[in-house]
């Protein structure tokens, strides 16, 4: 009854028509700040907090989390047509969304992207509503070694995702965290890796990094003619899927929705973690794991459903335990406090219709991202329909004030230039880029996990084994690597060769 009174008091809070409205208007730019190259959701939402100030609590947290998942949304449909992520997390469906849109299939891939992401984002708030004080309180129990641990198994997760190798994207992986260290120590205020130049104490930006890697290289190995005009791609045959990709989708969306919601749920892992993850252990379990990379349906319904289910779950610590799980969270967290509210375990009971309203909301806001976006696929299908000595030009110009707005900096914008250039000759040498940005987005956090992890256990590495999740993390990740790296296969294939031989 609790539960019920919950949800109608949350229904009364959200469906007011100024709280619809914002909403609305909420999922509109974030989705359309998505598709723009390098801007993202931080962004957007730092741009539109101003205007929280004038609103009440509930209709500017409503506002700023649709601007938030929108821009989830929107990140995946570059990555679908133009293989260029607006978002870290959404570089994963790069891996099987662009290479649909070569096949002709944008409109497919941009359809089941919807769904699967109103799958996930719906699934996330169940959990929500369900579970917030139990998933709350087990967040808790995470100590450093257990983050470490989970950082280590995104890092493995993420090297076996591309597909070129297990032992390559190891070393992708390991190139983003050396990375990842380049700028002042948080601890010691030393300078790393800098070679003396100033604007590099602050390290890399992630959408430099991001967006060379996958947008500039991209309009080069393009130019190069290393892949095939699809001028009009997209554009043949239905833009749903079949009845057997219906059916093959269920179960990977329902297994990226409940890895996106675990991982939301943890303070400072949220939708990328979720995202690579999600997409390794499909990889792993699904019978047609071998085609993801190629096109595979599944493998834009895993990520987007994973990274949209994270996307609402890390609303849970950062609500009731005032924990922000990443930079975006922070400045919702700083809405709330404008308002003279204290994110924490009181705020459901001193706050209901706060909490129960914006929950209500998410649901909302996915139907207004569903209803706004399956009319507009046929739009963003004929982005591909330009030609290229249009597009591409486009494509770089948008890159780089993307760029340039963030931080004001031209050294931003030759270094994604820079960026760019690596990246080209990476996929020359048939290395794939998306381990490097998560093992750049995770390394600098698993650096720090591991010295507060010291710094607690007093010097004792054992710690990481001792504590019976760290361990279990870690035994999960030495098991996912020594199947991926280990060459098992051809071992029996050898073996029942040499039986048959003496047979």
């Amino acid at each position: 009854m609790d539960l019920l009174a919950n949800l109608s008091l949350g229904l009364a809070t959200a469906a007011t028509a100024q709280n619809l409205m914002y909403c609305f208007v909420g999922v509109f730019l974030g989705t359309f700040i998505g598709v723009l190259p390098g801007v993202g959701p931080l962004a957007a939402v730092a741009m539109l907090l101003p205007v929280s100030f004038y609103l009440p609590p509930e209709t500017a947290l409503v506002m700023l989390a649709g601007v938030y998942y929108g821009a989830e949304y929107g990140g995946s449909i570059a990555s679908i047509l133009l293989n260029i992520p607006g978002t870290p997390s959404a570089s994963v469906t790069c891996l099987d969304g662009y290479p649909m849109a070569q096949q002709g299939r944008a409109g497919v891939a941009l359809f089941a992207t919807a769904m699967a992401s109103m799958f996930g984002a719906l699934f996330g708030v169940v959990v929500m509503v369900l579970l917030s004080p139990k998933l709350a309180e087990f967040a808790l129990l995470f100590q450093p070694a257990e983050y470490f641990s989970v950082m280590v198994l995104g890092l493995v997760a993420a090297s076996i995702v591309n597909s070129t190798g297990a032992v390559r994207g190891l070393m992708m992986v390991c190139l983003g965290i050396l990375l990842g260290t380049v700028g002042v120590d948080v601890n010691s205020g030393e300078t790393r890796f800098t070679g003396g130049f100033q604007e590099l104490r602050d390290g890399v930006s992630l959408v430099v990094v991001a967006m060379g890697l996958f947008g500039i290289s991209e309009v080069m190995v393009s130019l190069r003619g290393a892949t095939k005009s699809y001028a009009g791609a997209g554009l043949t045959g239905s833009m749903l899927p079949t009845a057997r990709e219906w059916l093959c989708s269920l179960m990977p969306a329902l297994r990226g929705s409940a890895v996106g919601s675990f991982f939301g749920t943890l303070p400072g892992t949220g939708q990328t973690v979720a995202s690579f993850v999600g997409y390794a252990l499909e990889k792993r379990v699904n019978k047609r794991g071998a085609s993801f990379g190629t096109g595979a349906i599944e493998g834009v319904v895993v990520p987007e459903s994973a990274n949209n289910a994270a996307a609402q779950t890390a609303f849970i610590p950062t609500l009731t335990l005032g924990i922000p799980g990443s930079t975006t969270m922070a400045l919702m967290l700083g809405a709330l406090m404008i308002h003279g509210i204290t994110p924490g375990p009181r705020l459901i009971s001193e706050h209901p219709e706060l909490f129960w309203g914006l929950v209500v909301s998410f649901v909302f806001g996915n139907i207004f991202l569903l209803i706004l976006n399956i009319p507009l696929i046929g739009l963003w299908v004929r982005i591909l329909r330009v030609p290229h000595h249009y597009l591409y030009p486009t494509v770089i110009v948008l890159i780089c004030v993307g760029v340039f707005s963030i931080s004001n900096s031209l050294t931003d914008v030759w270094m994604t230039l820079l960026f760019g250039l690596i990246g080209y000759v990476l996929r020359l040498f048939r290395f794939e880029p998306a381990p490097m940005l998560i093992g750049f987005v995770l390394g600098p956090m698993m650096e720090e996990f591991f010295r507060r992890a010291m710094l607690l256990s007093r010097g004792d590495p054992s710690v990481f084994l001792t504590r019976p999740g760290s361990a279990l993390l870690l035994g999960v990740a030495v098991l996912l690597l020594a199947a991926s790296v280990l060459p098992w296969r051809s071992w029996l294939a050898s073996g029942r060769l040499a039986v048959r031989r003496r047979a």
